[in-house]
């Protein structure tokens, strides 16, 4: 707190003296002069610690101070303490403290991977997986969940996250599909509305050049650059190959927008483009993203992300930092042998391999973005902010979202009534499934850690427990969550609620060839579904096998990944609301189709790209 109130006090000295040789710390002057100002005043040393990015868990005041680093990060899982807000804030009151104890007192920016909501804190609002928000098809929601996110990353003091990710999917079987808002690229391209959310919308937009507009907003960051949805078989990390025309008609084109929305950072993909790694591409991440796309944020890797560029991890780290740097990249995810990248990229520099234009370029992008997120006038956390996480406000936002991003695939036998909405007076009911009574299975993976868990992991609603809120009090709701043969005939329920899904995963961890539902989920739906009527909701992260137990099933819904919030499924079942959601993915009926995509020569789903019922009207397409 002393250091805190003695930066204050340099700044109002500074605001109150009429002139000043340090141009750069002058509020009133425009960026780019700023930039210039500072530019030059900076050693070496100074530039490449900018350049630098490193795990919470290697920071601490001196190396802030000694090593000059420009930003700090929290992998997903990696928090101080006990996860609390009080803690979060004094960790980064810590951090800013060293950065701002150097000469040029320049700030350092904290991020993390707030990718559906803040979802490494404990208790904030945890909104649906991209893979349903893109099923709504409503730019404004998606916005409002931004400003919602940046709120609740700004409680625990934070300015940055690495998001929102605008890959296109091409095929389920890729691990990081729910990441992703669509198979088709119009939809992705309309959901980059959420970076509006996250840093405001500009009055008068210049498009390239970032724009946070105040400290209730962060700095959101594009993800990742480009072609990561298009990998050979749907496998993390792997390589697209595509003609230019069509990687930059399928998965480039969400930059377009991302770039005139003013988006402060890209993240380079893992992944390559026809044999080259990304993090080497010097034609994609200069020419054409940098001078083609007018980029002025900056260019960051991915975890490791340089290590990478050799077949061997990390195999020859002096080719891997010159090729990267070289190719274009401005911040570098170290992220914890920090001292060896700043010493070799400094004898790079030194002996003229790495220019000193490059690391200029880089730092000015790094400079132009914290200059516009005002870090220099207000460089340390507003515990103001603090009320905001996990607010009912931003609660009832994620169950609206929730509720729209539902599909309706199902309602009624052949020749049958439908059997959605559900009564909510019948006596006695069925609810049952390894995802009914779940909040970690409902939320996914990058929720309190990277690969995500089953259990009570973070506060919400369960879907169960908004069942049970929802119908009658006189009904009995009888759970089970490993139904055997016989059990649902024999209780003389109304109906059975079957709720099954995918176990959270992350990454490579999730890449599938199979796609069947796991967890005892086929035996649940034969058990129960063959003896009673029965609604099934899918969770999952993608499309799965589903047509060989179709014909079990009364009605089937797509719920995806809903979040904390699983009232909003008992909303809409039970008919309080229509659903609204469509499918942002086709629905193959064999995984030997995969890929298979909207507009393919092939063309034969279970379910279309766009398809969704209503219970009030026979289909809803788009």
């Amino acid at each position: 707190m002393e250091r805190r109130l003695g930066f204050l006090l340099s700044l109002s000295l500074f605001i109150s003296s009429a002139v000043s040789l340090e141009l750069y710390k002058d509020p009133t002057q425009n960026v780019e002069a700023r930039i210039r100002d500072l530019l030059p005043r900076m050693t070496l040393a100074e530039k490449i610690g900018q350049m630098t990015q490193i795990e919470r868990t290697v920071a601490n005041y001196s190396v802030m101070k000694d090593y000059h680093i420009g930003t700090v990060l929290s992998r997903v899982g990696s928090v101080p303490g006990g996860n609390t807000i009080p803690e979060w804030l004094n960790m980064i009151d810590e951090f800013q403290s060293g950065a701002l104890s150097t000469r040029l007192q320049i700030p350092m920016v904290y991020g993390i991977d707030a990718v559906h909501g803040h979802n490494t804190a404990y208790g904030a609002t945890i909104f649906p997986h991209n893979v349903g928000l893109g099923c709504t098809r409503d730019p404004n929601l998606v916005q409002r969940i931004g400003a919602a996110t940046a709120l609740e990353v700004r409680a625990t003091g934070i300015q940055y996250t690495f998001a929102p990710c605008i890959a296109t999917c091409r095929d389920p079987r890729w691990g990081r599909c729910y990441e992703s808002y669509s198979e088709s690229t119009d939809v992705v391209r309309s959901m980059t509305d959420m970076i509006y959310g996250l840093q405001g919308e500009p009055a008068n937009r210049t498009a390239g050049v970032p724009f946070v507009a105040n400290s209730g907003k962060v700095a959101a960051c594009a993800k990742h650059f480009v072609g990561d949805g298009g990998t050979v078989n749907g496998i993390n990390e792997n390589n697209t190959v595509i003609d230019y025309e069509g990687l930059v008609k399928i998965h480039m084109a969400p930059y377009f927008d991302a770039v005139a929305k003013g988006v402060s950072s890209v993240m380079l993909s893992f992944s390559s483009w026809n044999g080259v790694k990304m993090h080497a591409n010097k034609f994609l991440v200069t020419e054409v993203l940098k001078n083609h796309l007018k980029f002025q944020g900056f260019v960051i890797s991915d975890w490791y992300g340089i290590d990478k560029i050799t077949v061997v991890k990390h195999a020859n780290y002096t080719f891997s930092i010159l090729t990267g740097i070289n190719a274009g990249i401005d911040v570098v995810i170290v992220p914890y042998d920090f001292i060896p990248f700043i010493s070799e990229l400094t004898r790079l520099v030194n002996e003229n391999y790495i220019s000193m234009e490059r690391i200029d370029d880089a730092v000015s992008r790094i400079l132009r973005v914290k200059f516009a997120m005002g870090m220099f006038e207000q460089p340390y956390p507003d515990y103001s902010y603090s009320k905001f996480l996990g607010s009912q406000t931003h609660r009832a936002l994620a169950r609206e979202a929730v509720r729209k991003s539902l599909v309706l695939l199902k309602n009624g036998k052949d020749g049958s009534q439908p059997l959605l909405p559900l009564s909510k007076s019948a006596a006695k009911i069925i609810v049952a499934g390894s995802h009914a009574d779940d909040i970690g299975n409902q939320c996914g993976a990058w929720t309190i850690s990277w690969q995500g868990h089953n259990g009570s992991v973070t506060p919400g609603t369960t879907i169960l427990e908004g069942i049970k809120h929802t119908v009658s009090p006189s009904t009995e709701v009888i759970f089970e969550r490993d139904p055997q043969p016989g059990f649902a005939k024999g209780q003389g329920a109304d109906y059975a609620i079957v709720v099954v899904g995918e176990s959270p995963y992350a990454e490579s961890a999730g890449d599938n060839n199979d796609l069947t539902i796991p967890l005892n989920g086929i035996p649940t739906i034969q058990n129960v579904c063959g003896e009673v009527k029965c609604l099934v909701i899918l969770i999952s992260g993608r499309p799965l096998v589903i047509e060989p137990y179709l014909p079990l099933m009364d009605a089937f819904v797509a719920a995806w990944l809903p979040g904390s919030q699983g009232a909003g499924v008992a909303d809409v079942i039970f008919g309080d609301y229509d659903f609204e959601g469509t499918l942002s993915r086709t629905w193959f009926r064999r995984v030997d189709q995969l890929p298979l995509n909207i507009g393919d020569p092939s063309y034969d789903p279970l379910f279309p790209f766009g398809f969704g019922l209503r219970m009030t009207t026979p289909l809803l397409s788009r």
